[in-house]
Order: structure tokens, then C-alpha cells, then sequence
């Protein structure tokens, strides 16, 4: 009993570890994203405004098939983000505003701000353990 006790500890420290690994390296890609495409959106912003960029997707037909392609993508993502947050108990309506003002920011920081793995894996395992053992 001990041993397989022990066997299993052993395992969710390793798997534990894969998680943390590949989460590290996904937030670490998912903030050079946004400081790089923040400081590109900050730079275009500055040159043509916010109206500006606006008028920019909706100057021909191939500009308004982009902006409607990326806005349509923006309402999946939030149905996506809406369902998760639901799921795990977090609010939904900043990164709702910040997506339907500025786009990919608001799934950007849904994501950096989500609580670690971590933590996620730690409570389920806590509440499994039966009362007296």
C-alpha cells in the first residue's frame, strides 16, 4: 500500500513538472506576443489614431473581409473565454470589453492572468483523499 502510495507521488511530482515546464514556456511565448504586438499596436495607434485604424479595415473589400474575419474570430474566442471562465469561476466581462475594443489583447491577458496549473492540479488531488486515511 505504502509503495503504491509513494509510485503515485512519484508520478504526479513528474507530471506536475511537465505542466510547469510547458506553462512557463507558453506564458513566456504569450508575453512576447503581446509586448511586441502591444508596442506595434502603441506605435500604429500614435501614427494614424484609433478611428484610424478603423477606417484603414474598412477602406475596400479586402480590407472589410480581414476586419470582418477578425472580428468573427473575436466573438468565437469569446464565446471560448466566456464558457472557461464559467467553468473555472472567473469574471469574463473585462476581457470581454478589452476584446471588443482592441482584439487579441483581451484573449492575450485571459490567458496570462489564468491562476498555474499548479494550483489547478493541487485541488482536485486534496479533495479526492477520503476522510481517515
Amino acid at each position: 500500500m505504502t509503495s503504491e502510495v509513494i509510485a503515485a507521488m512519484t508520478e504526479t511530482a513528474e507530471h506536475d513538472a511537465v505542466i510547469n515546464h510547458k506553462e512557463t514556456a507558453m506564458r513566456t511565448v504569450l508575453y512576447l506576443i503581446l509586448a511586441t504586438f502591444g508596442a506595434y499596436s502603441v506605435y500604429v495607434t500614435w501614427q494614424i489614431g484609433y478611428f484610424g485604424i478603423w477606417q484603414a479595415g474598412m477602406a475596400n473589400v479586402g480590407t472589410w473581409q480581414v476586419l470582418l474575419d477578425l472580428s468573427i474570430m473575436c466573438f468565437i474566442t469569446l464565446g471560448f473565454i466566456t464558457r472557461d471562465a464559467r467553468r473555472t469561476g472567473r469574471t469574463v466581462w473585462p476581457f470581454a470589453v478589452i476584446t471588443i475594443a482592441a482584439g487579441s489583447f483581451g484573449p492575450l491577458l485571459y490567458l496570462l492572468l489564468k491562476p498555474s496549473a499548479k494550483g489547478e492540479l493541487e485541488a482536485p488531488a486534496a479533495a479526492s483523499v477520503p476522510a481517515g486515511r
